[in-house]
Protein backbone atom coordinates (compact mmCIF):
# COMPACT_ATOMS: atom_id res chain seq x y z
CA UNK A 1 0.00 0.00 0.00
CA UNK A 2 2.89 2.12 0.94
CA UNK A 3 3.58 2.25 -2.98
CA UNK A 4 0.18 4.37 -3.49
CA UNK A 5 1.94 7.13 -2.28
CA UNK A 6 5.30 7.27 -4.01
CA UNK A 7 3.48 6.24 -7.63
CA UNK A 8 1.01 8.95 -6.75
CA UNK A 9 3.79 11.58 -6.02
CA UNK A 10 5.97 9.98 -8.82
CA UNK A 11 3.95 10.57 -11.49
CA UNK A 12 2.71 14.19 -10.11
CA UNK A 13 6.07 15.37 -9.75
CA UNK A 14 7.23 14.01 -13.25
CA UNK A 15 3.78 15.91 -15.62
CA UNK A 16 4.10 18.99 -13.54
CA UNK A 17 7.88 19.40 -14.54
CA UNK A 18 6.50 18.49 -18.11
CA UNK A 19 3.81 21.53 -17.77
CA UNK A 20 5.73 24.07 -16.01
CA UNK A 21 8.71 22.88 -18.69
CA UNK A 22 6.10 24.36 -21.77
CA UNK A 23 6.70 27.87 -19.98
CA UNK A 24 2.78 28.41 -20.55
CA UNK A 25 2.98 31.87 -18.17
CA UNK A 26 -1.12 31.45 -17.67
CA UNK A 27 -0.53 27.89 -16.22
CA UNK A 28 2.68 28.87 -13.90
CA UNK A 29 0.95 31.68 -12.23
CA UNK A 30 -2.37 29.14 -11.87
CA UNK A 31 0.63 27.02 -9.51
CA UNK A 32 1.92 29.89 -8.21
CA UNK A 33 -1.80 31.38 -7.45
CA UNK A 34 -2.53 27.87 -5.93
CA UNK A 35 1.02 27.99 -3.70
CA UNK A 36 0.49 31.29 -2.42
CA UNK A 37 -2.94 30.50 -1.55
CA UNK A 38 -2.27 27.90 0.93
CA UNK A 39 0.62 29.73 2.42
CA UNK A 40 -0.03 30.74 6.37
CA UNK A 41 -2.36 33.94 6.01
CA UNK A 42 -5.16 35.17 8.25
CA UNK A 43 -5.89 31.46 8.46
CA UNK A 44 -3.01 28.83 9.02
CA UNK A 45 -1.55 26.35 6.75
CA UNK A 46 -3.82 23.25 9.04
CA UNK A 47 -7.44 25.28 8.62
CA UNK A 48 -6.27 26.42 4.61
CA UNK A 49 -5.11 22.26 4.06
CA UNK A 50 -8.82 21.19 5.34
CA UNK A 51 -10.69 23.41 3.02
CA UNK A 52 -8.87 22.31 0.59
CA UNK A 53 -9.31 19.21 0.82
CA UNK A 54 -12.99 19.69 1.62
CA UNK A 55 -13.56 21.04 -1.85
CA UNK A 56 -11.65 18.85 -3.65
CA UNK A 57 -13.89 15.97 -2.43
CA UNK A 58 -16.88 17.73 -3.03
CA UNK A 59 -15.36 18.68 -6.45
CA UNK A 60 -14.67 14.54 -6.68
CA UNK A 61 -10.80 15.00 -7.59
CA UNK A 62 -8.90 12.23 -6.13
CA UNK A 63 -5.74 13.67 -7.20
CA UNK A 64 -6.30 17.16 -5.08
CA UNK A 65 -7.68 14.85 -2.31
CA UNK A 66 -4.55 12.62 -2.22
CA UNK A 67 -2.21 16.01 -2.49
CA UNK A 68 -4.25 17.47 0.71
CA UNK A 69 -4.19 14.35 2.55
CA UNK A 70 -0.79 14.39 2.26
CA UNK A 71 0.30 18.10 3.46
CA UNK A 72 -2.37 17.25 5.93
CA UNK A 73 -0.39 14.51 7.44
CA UNK A 74 2.38 16.53 6.86
CA UNK A 75 1.12 19.11 8.63
CA UNK A 76 0.41 17.17 11.76
CA UNK A 77 -3.36 16.59 11.59
CA UNK A 78 -4.53 13.29 13.06
CA UNK A 79 -6.83 11.03 11.56
CA UNK A 80 -9.54 11.57 13.36
CA UNK A 81 -9.18 15.08 12.53
CA UNK A 82 -9.15 14.94 8.37
CA UNK A 83 -12.00 11.79 9.23
CA UNK A 84 -13.81 14.77 10.32
CA UNK A 85 -13.28 16.94 7.44
CA UNK A 86 -13.95 14.06 4.96
CA UNK A 87 -17.25 13.85 6.83
CA UNK A 88 -18.40 17.54 6.12
CA UNK A 89 -17.10 16.77 2.45
CA UNK A 90 -19.58 13.42 2.28
CA UNK A 91 -22.76 15.72 3.70
CA UNK A 92 -21.85 18.68 1.84
CA UNK A 93 -21.36 16.70 -1.43
CA UNK A 94 -23.18 13.64 -1.08
CA UNK A 95 -23.56 9.94 -1.70
CA UNK A 96 -22.08 10.33 -4.78
CA UNK A 97 -18.44 11.42 -2.53
CA UNK A 98 -18.56 8.03 -0.85
CA UNK A 99 -16.54 6.22 -3.24
CA UNK A 100 -13.37 9.09 -3.25
CA UNK A 101 -14.14 8.95 0.67
CA UNK A 102 -13.24 5.17 0.57
CA UNK A 103 -9.99 6.10 -1.59
CA UNK A 104 -9.00 8.99 0.37
CA UNK A 105 -9.41 6.68 3.49
CA UNK A 106 -7.10 4.09 1.69
CA UNK A 107 -4.59 6.87 0.69
CA UNK A 108 -4.22 7.61 4.36
CA UNK A 109 -3.55 4.75 5.15
CA UNK A 110 -0.64 4.30 3.15
CA UNK A 111 0.62 8.04 4.45
CA UNK A 112 0.12 6.45 8.18
CA UNK A 113 2.22 3.02 6.82
CA UNK A 114 4.48 5.17 5.25
CA UNK A 115 5.40 7.12 8.15
CA UNK A 116 5.96 4.27 10.66
CA UNK A 117 8.55 3.21 8.06
CA UNK A 118 10.68 6.35 8.61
Amino acid sequence: MADLVQEFNDYRQKMNDKLLADNNKIIKRIFNLDTNAYMEGALDVKTKELLGLVASAVLRCDDCIKYHLETCHKEGLNKEQVMEALGIATLVGGTIVVPHLRRAYEFWEALEENSKGE
